[in-house]
């Protein structure tokens, strides 16, 4: 038995070891076989990579649970990966995730085809009744939590004040109809999303514990069930864009177990970081007052002109150059996915400086732009701090050149991710967020329970998947402010 262990663990050794060629990057394998860095990457990602750029610079690989990974943290080079389908895949990573996450099979094509159903119904005109719908959502959700002559303050965690608010209002508006019309409660979509979306991390690495596969398993269950009518039928209260997508999943030979995890990951998909990123936004506003009197004083004359030309403001053509600068300042400091790829054929990687390596077919290459550009001290002065006009030269209007080694960046920030990665739903949430702000800092008197509260530490575990989200919670109190 002793024999045949060690013969397996030589096995392992020989299968996954290797050693750096000629013209590939530094390779840092790690002191544990197989495993080599997974430990530490899955603790803190951001913090190992940039130990690991401190030590080989900005393009090096590591070993991950049996897998070479090869990141890139010259935003000056990103395009030679953003650029190549031929030799770098997207989908094969992607279907990975999909499989361990919501335990979904689709044929590769489907992804393509998705997206492009997602463009028809998230712009031009579709997009302008979205923002209506969405905006008819969040004012009946949020007069639900209080009454119109209520004096006493309500208190709450600003995270969950943020996120059950946003995810409910979309979940209404794309999968679940009018609220007086459909018959599932979107507070028991959330909950259960909320297990759901607590394991994520876990079932995308593969690190669940016996008791959490059962846990995950259930939850998956309930939400399969609930999410079981969505987009059915022409008169189901779901949205075109959901009712399209699953008209497609149909015709393209879908059964109906897999339709329901497809639409569980349009769940997460649409509703996963909308409502985090509101919560960093106005918890950054709410510790900074300066950037709070700001954002206020703006929307406050944008609410004037609303009333002389009739143009609302979550329309996407309304200019708030400081609440876009706030956001994407917010947007910098907590926006931290990966941009991977599969080296589906030997590739030489051309850096914008002149150097060139070797990446092997079967590695994988990932950029984190929440290292580089977002958090790099060259490119932003005090890069951990938040600074609400960052993005705003002196006479206000918007500035979009950075630089780093002197030349200026086409990537200066990237929590949209960018090709294949982009977000086809970005003005949509840009929107979303501006309105769910709006609402929240016009109609409602808010506040820190403690003045001197500071923004919680961040959830180091979930670098690398969409926004993060806090370790705690920023304690809220709010009422309906007063009209005398």
């Amino acid at each position: 038995m002793i024999w045949t262990i060690l013969l397996l663990v030589l096995l392992i050794f020989i299968l996954t070891n290797r050693w750096r060629s000629k013209g590939e990057p530094p390779l840092d394998k790690g002191a544990i076989p197989w495993l080599g860095h997974a430990l530490e990457f899955g603790k803190d990602a951001s913090k190992f990579i940039n130990r690991m750029k401190m030590k080989h610079g900005d393009v090096f690989t590591v070993r991950v649970a049996g897998r070479y990974v090869t990141m890139l943290l010259d935003p000056h080079s990103y395009d030679t990966v953003l650029g190549d389908s031929d030799s770098l895949d997207f989908t094969r990573y992607a279907q990975v995730l999909m499989e361990r996450i919501f335990r979904l099979h689709l044929p590769y094509s489907q992804q393509a085809k998705s997206k492009e159903i997602m463009k028809r119904h998230f712009v031009g005109m579709n997009l302008a009744t979205l923002n209506s719908a969405m905006s008819r959502n969040l004012q009946a959700l949020m007069k639900a939590k209080t009454t119109q002559n209520q004096k006493d303050w309500k208190e709450e965690g600003l995270f969950n004040f943020s996120y059950s608010l946003l995810f409910r209002a979309g979940y209404l508006m794309l999968f679940g109809g009018e609220q007086n019309n459909n018959p599932i409660d979107p507070s028991s979509v959330y909950e259960e999303y909320k297990k759901f979306d607590g394991l994520l991390v876990k079932m995308a690495r593969g690190t669940l514990t016996q008791e959490e596969k059962k846990t995950a398993q259930s939850v998956q269950n309930k939400l399969w069930e609930l999410l079981a009518p969505a987009g059915l039928t022409d008169d189901s209260g779901s949205s075109p864009w959901l009712h399209a997508y699953r008209q497609f999943l149909q015709e393209d030979g879908t059964d109906a177990e897999m339709q329901n995890r497809a639409i569980l990951m349009q769940l997460w998909a649409t509703q996963g970081n909308v409502g985090p990123a509101a919560f960093w936004l106005l918890g950054f506003l709410l510790t900074n007052p300066e950037a709070l009197m700001a954002v206020k004083r703006e929307f406050s004359q944008n609410t004037q002109m609303e009333t002389t030309t009739g143009t609302p403001l979550m329309d996407s053509q309304v200019n708030t150059p400081v609440f876009d600068s706030a956001l994407e300042e917010a947007l910098r400091l907590t926006a931290a996915p990966f941009i991977t790829r599969e080296v589906v054929r030997e590739k030489t990687l051309h850096m914008a400086d002149g150097r060139q390596y070797l990446l092997r077919k079967g590695d994988r290459v990932c950029l984190f732009p929440y290292v580089s550009p977002q958090m790099d001290p060259e490119i932003y002065h005090e890069p951990q701090k938040y600074k609400y006009d960052r993005f705003l030269r002196e006479d206000g209007s918007v500035k979009k050149d950075f630089y780093k080694g002197g030349k200026r960046l086409k990537y200066y920030t990237m929590p949209w991710g960018a090709g294949t990665n982009g977000c086809v739903g970005k003005q949509f949430a840009i929107n979303t967020i501006r309105q769910f702000v709006y609402m929240v800092l016009t109609n409602y008197d808010l506040e820190l329970c403690d003045p001197n509260a500071q923004m919680p530490e961040i959830n180091a575990s979930r670098y690398g998947f969409g926004m993060l989200q806090p370790e705690g919670d920023l304690p809220v109190r709010y009422k309906p402010r007063s009209t005398h």
